[in-house]
């Protein structure tokens, strides 16, 4: 049962975001600057012939996003610990179909500043300001996985007739089926990732190890699933990457915050009418029916519901020929191969 929670939770582009105020003394503010926004794409010959990186202002937060592609407006929205790198090895095929925009949350991976708040539902707003306000979006087919798809069912919530359709990934829905005390109280993590200054000030030395050590924790055979361990689904170079965004202190404290605002998603999701487009549940193996009792109440319109095989929580790296089958499916494009 504590694994139902353990699953969570360019050349061509602008310039980099303006750098944010350090929580560190003023003595040590002077460090390197950070790796730039493509340092993991730069020289990246099949990226920056398909993608590139844009930014957009936000309602006082520069969000950062990838796009490329052609047809259909589909949104992929990250989950924690990650940024729109998530989506990196399953883009190319689905840009095939689709006019594809990985987005980093605001307040994290490149987005520049902060949100006026970390709960799903203003985070929804945020995505909203850029998704149809900048980029004049509508009828998009949205994918949310983590806490990205609780910020992903706020904004169907929110904004149904602007949904064409919604794929929900690895994502309890705290609301009216699952408190967010019953959330934090089956992971440690969740309650760790909770606590207020502790898990900056403990994770801040080496953000890398601390990531590299939760990758494999709920991946497939991992012990967060009651398995024996896991080998990382994730190169070197990816956690990398993930790494260089979440040392930015305000990161770093923006993905704690997704947790700190569970109650009030609790409060908010259980507010919210049922959505009602087609919908597509995908979970982890195993995972599916403790998932799914908790979206039920909220989703009224799941036309497929699947466990990805041989995955745990990171579903695109753990089986990205599956998850983009069932993405291409669901969503209308060609027949899965």
């Amino acid at each position: 049962m504590a694994a139902l929670l353990l699953a969570s939770a360019c050349a061509t582009g602008g310039g980099q975001p303006p750098g944010e105020a350090p929580r560190r003394p003023a003595a040590e503010a002077a460090t390197p600057a950070a790796p730039a926004f493509d340092s993991a794409t730069r020289g990246d010959a099949e990226f920056n012939r398909l993608f590139r990186h844009e930014f957009a202002d936000v309602d006082g937060v520069r969000m950062h996003y990838v796009t490329g592609g052609t047809g259909e407006p589909l949104v992929l929205l990250h989950g924690w610990p990650q940024s729109w790198y998530e989506w990196r090895g399953i883009m190319p095929e689905l840009a095939e179909r689709y006019t594809v925009y990985a987005l980093d949350l605001p307040g994290l991976g490149d987005s520049g500043g902060a949100p006026s708040g970390y709960d799903k539902a203003t985070l929804a707003r945020h995505v909203h300001g850029l998704v149809a306000g900048e980029l004049g979006l509508r009828g998009i087919n949205l994918v949310g996985h983590d806490l990205g798809a609780g910020v992903g069912f706020q904004y169907a919530a929110q904004y149904p007739d602007e949904v064409a359709k919604y794929a929900h990934l690895d994502y309890p829905l705290p609301g009216p089926a699952l408190s967010a005390d019953r959330y934090r109280s089956l992971s440690w993590h969740m309650a760790f990732h909770d606590q207020d200054a502790f898990p900056e000030t403990l994770v801040d030395d080496d953000v890398r190890e601390y990531l590299a050590l939760f990758f494999p924790y709920v991946a497939h055979g991992g012990t967060a699933f009651g398995g024996p361990g896991a080998k990382s689904p994730f190169t070197n170079e990816q956690i990398d990457e993930f790494a260089r965004t979440y040392r930015r202190p305000q990161v770093l404290t923006g993905g704690f915050e997704l947790y700190r605002t569970l109650e009030k998603d609790e409060r908010d999701n259980t507010a919210a009418a049922p959505i009602t487009m087609p919908v597509m549940l995908m979970t982890a193996e195993g995972m599916l029916e403790s998932t799914r009792s908790t979206v039920e109440p909220r989703m009224t319109r799941i036309t497929r519901a699947v466990e990805v095989p041989g995955a745990g929580h990171w579903l695109p790296e753990e089986n990205p020929e599956f998850v983009t089958a069932e993405l291409l499916r669901f969503f209308g494009g060609r027949a899965a191969r």
